[in-house]
């Protein structure tokens, strides 16, 4: 059977919901199917006014993100959805391990499912407000779990911006906190506020989660001002002006192998000469 998994929309996997449906005890509603970003995930509302989000891993690929649903159970203090029960197993024929989550349904839709914005959502100020306590709750949760390292943080700058270096870069992050890892617009709901897709969270540079978050929206310049102005404490430090020039990094590295122009590209151009220049890495 040819079976990518990168994208699941691309694939049969009708087998794959039987099983979950059957061991979870529910049916889900395969008309109302959401994918993640990438593909990589989907979801269904059941008939139980839950929902079931479904993922699969080469078995190399396990690693920590497998049980990242799981251990965010223990995190208080940050809005997100509540975790029932998981059922995972082993697919021989398609050589992946499956896993499928009943979690709590979010009352409200992702802000967007591409990820990034184009338009300005419309957002109150109390979604602001649960954004800055639940990102701070987050941040002094206690975990051995890795979200961003310090060796691929300073593997990719260097990839992409060594060039322009006019000495010895200090990529060194001296500010670590408990990072969601994955937060984009995507991963977010509104009105309501939750935070979605608890797979990849784990340590990472203070400030990590707003540098993203600022990032899928530097193409609507008001919205990434008030990122800037949310989270000031964080993008004033070092290690946030890390976090955010490592994803002006991945962008940049993504439009010199592809060429795909997203509608944050522009923003990410002006932005990393100047977070350079504060950082002390190039001149000027």
């Amino acid at each position: 059977m040819d079976f990518d998994g990168h994208n699941l929309q691309t694939q049969t996997y009708d087998d794959a919901v039987e099983v979950a449906e059957k061991a979870l005890g529910l049916t889900v509603d395969r008309a109302r199917v959401a994918y993640g970003t990438q593909g990589a995930t989907v979801g269904f509302p059941t008939n139980q006014g839950t929902w079931v989000h479904l993922a699969w891993r080469p078995l190399h690929r396990a690693g920590s993100a497998w049980t990242g649903v799981e251990l965010a159970s223990a995190i208080t203090g940050v809005r997100k959805p509540h975790l029932f029960r998981s059922y995972r197993w082993w697919d021989d024929v398609r050589d992946v391990v499956w896993r499928a989550d009943e979690v709590e349904r979010a009352t409200s839709p992702a802000v967007s499912a591409s990820g990034s914005i184009a338009e300005s959502p419309v957002l109150g100020e109390t979604w602001w407000g649960s954004l800055r306590e639940s990102l701070s709750a987050l941040a002094g949760h206690s975990t051995d779990r890795v979200a961003m390292s310090q060796g691929h943080l300073a593997g990719r700058l260097s990839e992409v911006f060594g060039s322009s270096f006019t000495y010895d870069a200090d990529v060194a992050v001296v500010e670590w906190s408990t990072a969601h890892g994955d937060l984009h617009w995507g991963n977010l709901t509104a009105p309501e506020f939750v935070i979605l897709d608890w797979e990849s969270w784990g340590k990472a540079p203070r400030g990590y989660d707003a540098a993203t978050l600022w990032g899928f929206s530097l193409g609507v310049p008001e919205v990434s001002a008030r990122i800037e102005q949310v989270f000031d404490s964080d993008f004033s430090t070092r290690s946030g002006k890390l976090s955010q020039l490592m994803f002006c990094a991945n962008v940049l590295r993504q439009f010199a192998k592809r060429g795909k122009v997203m509608p944050f590209t522009d923003g990410v151009r002006a932005a990393a000469p100047r977070l350079l220049r504060e950082l002390g890495l190039t001149e000027g």
